[in-house]
């Protein structure tokens, strides 16, 4: 049999058994996917008990010389060991903390720098002091004093967080909008 383009078209009978075999093959295919699934390992889980967030965070520095810092981060552990991750808008790597045991490390593109002081850190990369142990509670919903500041945990459920800085002047307003 030929096609109005002149080429050998497959008779019905021969058309049935090339599809059957495709048809074989997809089922054998779909039986040793299905088989390897079934022997594949979980993936290990998170540790439980390190804390773990990633977003948005914006602060806002008022007065003179009014100034402004945004960035992604991804934020671990707690106020006494963990991490900070500052990513630019385009996911490259601004400047990476690390502290644990009294000692903070900086590690920015231009140069790495460690303190005694977390806090000092922080406030090298952010332009003002943030209070970090008042900020892991915040994040988990708990409301924490910290001197000047004023935290609205209304959101954060929704994954939104706002404290505002009202001593030491310039006042300060801080956002953080978490992604899940």
């Amino acid at each position: 049999m030929r096609g109005w383009y002149g080429a050998t078209l497959p008779s019905a009978a021969a058309a049935t058994q090339i599809h059957g075999v495709t048809t074989g093959w997809r089922l054998l295919l779909a039986i040793c996917a299905m088989w390897l699934a079934g022997c594949a390992q979980p993936l290990p889980k998170a540790a439980t008990d390190e804390n773990t967030w990633s977003g948005r965070l914006a602060l806002q520095v008022e007065g003179q010389d009014s100034q402004s810092f945004s960035a992604m981060f991804e934020l671990r552990g707690n106020a006494q060991v963990g991490g900070l991750v500052l990513l630019s808008p385009l996911g490259n790597r601004l400047a990476q903390l690390d502290w644990k045991d009294g000692h903070a490390q900086l590690v920015s593109s231009q140069e790495t720098r460690t303190s005694d002081s977390l806090d000092m850190l922080l406030q090298e990369v952010t332009g003002t002091r943030i209070p970090v142990t008042a900020l892991f509670s915040w994040l988990q919903g708990n409301q924490a004093t910290a001197p000047g500041w004023r935290a609205d945990l209304s959101g954060v459920a929704d994954g939104r967080l706002v404290a505002h800085r009202d001593d030491p002047q310039p006042q300060a307003t801080l956002r953080v909008a978490l992604t899940r």
